[in-house]
């Protein structure tokens, strides 16, 4: 069992990693795509920003349940928008909505950590609460770049699932 999953981990990394190398017009990672991520992305910002700086600022919940509850409402709305809209994607998988769901954890992790440490060094004179919105803004911005990155390179990658379903053949 773990022989087959070290192989299919490796066959992703490749693939993944060959998808970057190549330069031709279906996998330039600034096209049509990124834009119509970006515009679902806006519709998530709407409501949960909305939502995470009014948990946080008007009813005291603490950083991290506010910024979460962002991410869990937002990214429900997110797998739905960006699997039909943004990348078309008619794949029906448990596996791809694991992959969804353990990409948001890692992004959202790696992203509101690495901006609370940042903004606490960086402006270690504010108050906590200040340097606690500043976080949530920058972590929102690291969010969004990794989270494009694993959704597009990863959970849904035409190339990647037309190249598995040919193997299979």
């Amino acid at each position: 069992m773990e022989w087959t999953n070290s192989i299919e981990a490796k066959t992703r990394f490749t693939l993944v990693f060959a998808s970057i190398k190549k330069s031709d017009e279906n996998m330039l990672l600034l096209d049509k795509q990124l834009l119509k991520f970006l515009l679902v992305g806006i519709a998530n910002t709407l409501v949960g920003c909305g939502l995470m700086f009014l948990l946080y600022n008007c009813f005291g919940i603490s950083y991290w349940i506010s910024s979460a509850f962002n991410y869990i409402t937002g990214g429900i709305l997110s797998y739905f928008l960006n699997k039909y809209f943004t990348f078309q994607n008619k794949q029906k998988s448990m596996k791809q909505i694991i992959y969804f769901i353990v990409n948001l954890a890692i992004c959202y992790f790696l992203a509101y950590f690495v901006a609370k440490k940042s903004v606490y060094f960086i402006l270690s004179t504010h108050s906590g609460k200040f340097r606690d919105n500043v976080a949530l803004l920058s972590g929102m911005c690291i969010y969004t770049a990794l989270n494009y990155l694993g959704q597009r390179l990863i959970v849904f990658n035409h190339k990647e699932n037309s190249t598995k379903n040919e193997a299979l053949k």
